[in-house]
């Protein structure tokens, strides 16, 4: 108020300025709320309101004399842009112009609804452009905004936003409102909430002063000191109350105000007042109380003792701190634009009167709205003051920043100037600390070579740099390239280059276990390993094709023949004696060959298809890490093609083991089958872990190391297995026991059948003979007992004489010359246990005869039959037991009806079976019977007997 009327004062004293015209003031105090603003701006229209007053009179009957309100040309106002808001809206309606100092909202430059409004100061639009300049001159790209609840702190950030949208290249992590009322931790909460942004450190407040200084004190509670970087609006500008105890938090903020001068004159006039000579300010004397911090006597007042008195002599500078207000020098250039709009109106309007003439009487709102927008002067500080079509000042401000280290005088020091543009001293700020550095505060770091950003959706500062991974490289700074097949990234992956080529080296521990396998023996299965690991080349691919199934072929093509003509052997023998077709040495070689034959005709059938030759992969070796690619030299032969031509082979095997299976029936003295099958079993073991591993590993980035390591060692283990368990055994006894390879006579299958015939005919003799020697011993005078005794005994010999394990004993001479004697004497001993052991168990039955088996005829009975035969004799004793001789004596009947005829099987040498031993193979037991073991040497060779038979027997 002080300002306006030094002002005033200054006008009325200039003779060249509205001569002969004097300004005056009717000056409302606002309370800075808008309300009780809007109520006090009623008295400015109050001229302007016609009354009626013809109904009025005076107590003699005359119309009253009613003095009118002073008409009031212009406001001055109001400070808070909310209070000019208020009163714009009422003056306008009045077309009173209104010239504000310090508003500086971005809605009052809509110039449709706040026509008649006009500023000296430049509104936030300006300041938000301003501070948005020195954001990005800081390298910042991510803040956050603060703004009390109101006119000023809301439009002040919503000015900053828009423009910062329209400009680019600054994001709003935060945007945060004080309420007009903040509750207890309300200020806690708000920092709190920034912090969800930590990377967001600028903070652009538009905030009144109690409001920055608890934003401080909550930063400070939260231990963030020097965390927050804030960027504060002309509320905060270079006032030292909001950070007044809060230094060290508030270091390094950086504050904008409008560029201002002190006006020397106004400091003289001010410092000049006193109780004596100011009394037209009707608040002086509340300023005097306050500023001296003493209390002035008033008529009817109690003066509080506790207060000294006000003497009347202090002077304000001497007794009393005192600094110009930042806006003297604004209030004073609004007062000027209205005195020099008015001196421009008279002169044209009054041209060469003094005073105010008619045509200025009254002043007409709009058009002195005009003047004031066409004003043009050096203002108090030396500025020109003029006007935009808004009614706004132009964009002048000074940037400070708040400093304490190494400064001898810490505060806010001056860094640079706006006026349409940015001029920023980075060398003259330091940070918290003193540091030089300008800390950070962006969404998001520059990303590394290699790397490419991916932006986040509606943030267009803030992305997540992703690596170029696997083969791609940085073609852009926003994608990614895969390299070309034959090429790969460089370490950085800016670029590609070529990818290397490998091959499997023979040094390689993938090659040295396969060839320490093969080098057991030089056969064709063996030297696939060789060529599997020798370098590719157009003729080690064709020897690979020609050699990788040719060697298996060979191997299986005649083990499948010689297991063929074992199984076509024993299935004819239990049909006839007629020997099968194609078993001499003749027809078997030819079936070989012509299996084999198969084998190589594919081959070359894949010879002509796909010529042989070399291929180099770069897809097969092509990891994740791109370091590690590399292109692999190699036949061109697929996982499939190599597949098949194996599968031949594989056919083989398979076949050859069925037969093997079908063969496992055969007399243990015949022993060709079983080697084969177990050989059979074993490869097929190996091959069936071939399969997962070879194609379990296609996508391995060693799949060419370990599926040729796998092929290899299978193919070499399958070598391995025929060798051992064919061959190796006929060397050891070659070398180690000359004394075993012995031949031996062979029975032919048509004397075999012979034999058979002859002794089934002689048994069926035996058998009537014994039937009629039966009523003989049954008219025998012998005891009840005994002839029970003796029908049990019938029993045990009917039982025993129809078990298959006993009668291919006895009839192979496993129990020696006199095997026939001891299936006799078996019958003896047991029916002679039951009746010396009353209470036997099925097991010790079996055990029992177990025994006698194995101490008798050399035999181990592992075919399961132990049990029945036990089962069968326990009944018969029980019936016997229990008297039930009818009962006993039918199933006596019964099993010598079912009682298995066998014949010893006997023949003369002669010329034509040593003949006939070329093309058949001997079946010296029934392949249908019982598995037999034996626990002792085979038996010597066949001896004659007087009859001229040779008897086929065990020795023990």
């Amino acid at each position: 108020m002080e300002a306006m009327l030094y002002a005033l004062d200054q006008i009325n004293s200039d003779p060249e300025l509205l001569p002969n015209i004097t300004l005056g003031a009717r000056i409302l105090d606002t309370c800075s709320r808008d309300t009780y603003a809007l109520e006090q701006s009623l008295t400015f229209v109050q001229a302007l309101i016609q009354k009626d007053t013809s109904d009025i009179r005076c107590s003699n009957g005359e119309q009253p004399i009613i003095r009118k309100p002073e008409r009031v040309v212009g406001v001055i106002g109001a400070s808070a842009s909310s209070v000019s808001i208020m009163v714009a809206n009422i003056l306008r309606l009045f077309e009173i112009p209104q010239v504000s100092y310090a508003s500086t909202a971005p809605e009052l430059s809509d110039n449709n609804r706040y026509d008649f409004f006009t500023r000296v100061v430049p509104p936030d639009s300006y300041q938000a452009q301003a501070m948005l300049d020195i954001v990005k001159a800081l390298g910042w790209n991510y803040v956050s905004t603060l703004a009390s609840e109101g006119n000023y702190g809301e439009s002040g950030v919503e000015a900053f936003m828009q423009i910062s949208r329209e400009a680019g290249g600054v994001c709003i992590a935060q945007s945060v409102k004080i309420p007009r009322e903040p509750s207890d931790g309300e200020f806690d909460k708000i920092i709190k909430r920034l912090m969800e942004t930590s990377n967001a450190r600028g903070v652009i407040i538009f905030a009144n002063e109690d409001d920055i200084k608890r934003v401080l004190e909550a930063g400070k509670r939260a231990n963030l000191t020097g965390h927050f970087l804030f960027v504060g609006s002309d509320s905060w500008g270079a006032k030292s109350s909001p950070i007044a105890d809060l230094e060290d938090v508030a270091e390094g903020a950086v504050t904008i105000l409008p560029k201002r001068a002190c006006i020397d004159g106004f400091d003289q006039y001010f410092t000049s007042r006193s109780l004596e000579n100011n009394r037209r300010n009707i608040w002086f004397n509340e300023f005097w109380e306050d500023d001296f911090r003493c209390k002035l006597t008033r008529p009817g007042i109690k003066l509080d003792p506790d207060k000294k008195k006000c003497t009347g002599e202090e002077r304000i500078g001497r007794d009393s701190s005192y600094e110009q207000e930042g806006k003297v020098q604004f209030v004073i250039d609004a007062v000027y634009s209205v005195a020099y709009a008015l001196h421009s109106m008279h002169q044209d309007l009054c041209p060469g009167s003094y005073g105010v003439c008619s045509n200025m009487d009254p002043v007409e709102g709009r058009s002195l709205l005009n003047y004031i927008r066409a004003v043009n002067f050096n203002g108090s500080a030396g500025t020109s003051v003029l006007f935009n079509e808004n009614g706004d000042a132009p964009g002048r401000y000074d940037i400070f920043q708040f400093q304490m280290t190494n400064h001898s005088h810490p505060g806010y020091h001056v860094i640079g100037q706006w006026t349409n543009n940015l001029r920023l001293n980075l060398e003259e700020m330091q940070w918290s600390g003193g540091d030089k550095l300008v800390p950070e505060s962006i969404c998001s770091f520059p990303c590394k070579p290699g790397e490419r950003k991916k932006m986040v959706k509606g943030v267009p500062c803030c992305w997540h740099c992703e690596l170029c991974d696997g083969y791609q490289y940085q073609l852009d700074e926003f994608n990614c390239e895969t390299c070309p097949s034959d090429m790969r990234p460089v370490p950085n992956r800016t670029a590609c280059r070529p990818t290397p080529i490998i091959k499997l080296e023979w040094n390689s521990p993938w090659a040295l276990v396969p060839v320490s396998l093969s080098t057991l023996g030089i056969f064709l299965i063996y030297l696939i390993t060789f060529l599997m690991i020798a370098e590719p080349g157009t003729v080690a691919c064709a020897f690979r094709r020609l050699l990788l199934g040719l060697g298996m072929a060979i191997t299986y093509s005649a083990m499948l023949t010689k297991t063929n003509r074992i199984y076509r052997i024993f299935e004819q023998g239990k049909k006839s004696v007629t020997p099968p077709k194609f078993i001499s040495p003749t027809s078997q070689l030819a079936i070989t060959f012509l299996l084999i034959s198969i084998q190589v005709l594919g081959v070359f059938v894949w010879f002509a298809v796909v010529p042989p030759h070399t291929i180099i992969d770069y897809e097969e070796l092509r990891p994740p890490n791109p370091e590690l690619a590399r292109g692999i030299l190699k036949c061109d032969m697929s996982d499939l093609s190599i597949i098949c031509c194996l599968s031949y082979s594989i056919v083989l095997m398979v076949t050859c083991t069925v037969y093997a299976v079908k063969s496992r029936g055969v007399p243990e003295t015949f022993n060709e089958a079983k080697p084969i099958g177990f050989t059979m079993y074993t490869t097929c073991i190996v091959w069936l872990a071939f399969v997962p591993i070879f194609f379990g590993t296609a996508q391995s980035t060693e799949k060419l190391f370990i599926q040729t390591a796998t092929l290899t060692v299978s193919m070499s283990l399958s070598a391995s297995v025929s060798l051992g368990m064919l061959y190796m055994p006929k060397v050891y006894v070659i070398i180690f026991h000359p004394e075993q390879n012995v031949q031996k006579r062979k029975r032919s299958l048509k004397a075999v059948a012979q034999a058979a015939r002859l002794s089934q005919k002689s048994q069926s003799e035996k058998q009537n003979g014994e039937t009629k020697i039966e009523p003989d011993r049954s008219q025998s005078s012998m005891a009840a007992s005994a002839a029970s005794r003796e029908l049990f005994t019938e029993g045990v010999r009917a039982v025993l004489s129809s078990w298959p394990v006993l009668q291919i004993a006895v009839d192979n001479g496993f129990g020696g010359v006199y095997g026939q004697q001891k299936a006799d004497w078996l019958v003896d001993v047991v029916q002679q246990y039951f009746h010396d052991n009353a209470d036997l168990q099925q097991c010790e039955v079996e055990d029992f005869i177990s025994e006698l088996m194995d101490q008798e005829f050399d035999t181990v009975v592992d075919d399961g039959s132990l049990p029945q035969i036990s089962m069968r004799l326990m009944q018969m004793f029980s019936q016997l037991q229990q008297g039930a001789l009818q009962q006993l004596s039918q199933t006596v009947q019964s099993l010598t009806q079912k009682k298995t005829q066998r014949a010893k099987v006997t023949a003369a040498p002669s010329q034509s079976d040593e003949e006939s031993d070329n093309e058949t193979q001997v079946m010296e037991c029934e392949a249908s019977g019982p598995s037999v073991s034996r626990t002792h040497p085979p038996p010597p060779p066949p001896q004659d007997e007087e009859d001229g038979w040779t008897v086929v027997r065990k020795r023990k």
